[in-house]
């Protein structure tokens, strides 16, 4: 999988997207809320290391998502 965080303008807030092998987006949420249904992407129990990548990641930089 893959992480990119998008920079928001005025009232639209950062979002991070969660992409597969594919590219196709399969999750979409704001930076500064946690994600819900994480265990549906395998990422149960990530949640600390999820958040401490989200924080340093750069805006628009796609990264494979290793945790």
């Amino acid at each position: 999988m893959y992480i990119i965080k998008v920079k928001g303008k005025a009232k639209i807030p950062d979002y991070i997207q969660i992409r597969d092998e594919n590219f196709v987006l399969v999750a979409y949420f704001r930076a500064d809320r946690p994600m819900k249904n994480i265990e549906k992407f395998g990422l149960e129990g990530k949640e600390q290391a999820l958040e401490e990548l989200i924080k340093n990641l750069p805006f628009g930089k796609l990264q494979k998502l290793e945790l």
